[in-house]
């Protein structure tokens, strides 16, 4: 395993009508690195965002789709999810603050 670094960690935010719910209660979605733990997943979220502290994160590891073009089969990559919790005292996250 090559060493990840926290800037490496976090690929893009989540948008759906779930997760877009869930902001309300502090709650954001990313997908993030397939190797990455829950602690490199919220050391990357603190230094990424300013003032956010992170209270618990939940991963779900996802596995590919199989597609069919004509006869052959095939999988899509792997991705990993996760949903971070932050503090009530932390600021929220900007990225979202337009949707």
């Amino acid at each position: 395993m090559a060493a990840i670094q926290y800037y490496d960690v976090i690929l893009k935010p989540v948008i759906t009508e779930k997760s877009m719910a869930g902001m309300s209660e502090k709650k954001y979605t990313f997908l993030v690195h397939p190797e990455a733990n829950k602690t490199m997943i919220k050391e990357a979220v603190e230094k990424m965002f300013d003032g956010a502290k992170v209270k618990k994160v939940n991963t779900m590891n996802l596995d590919g789709k199989t597609k069919r073009r004509g006869m052959v089969y095939g999988k899509t990559a792997k991705t990993k999810k996760a949903i971070v919790w932050l503090t009530d005292d932390s600021k929220d996250i900007e990225i979202f603050a337009g949707l």
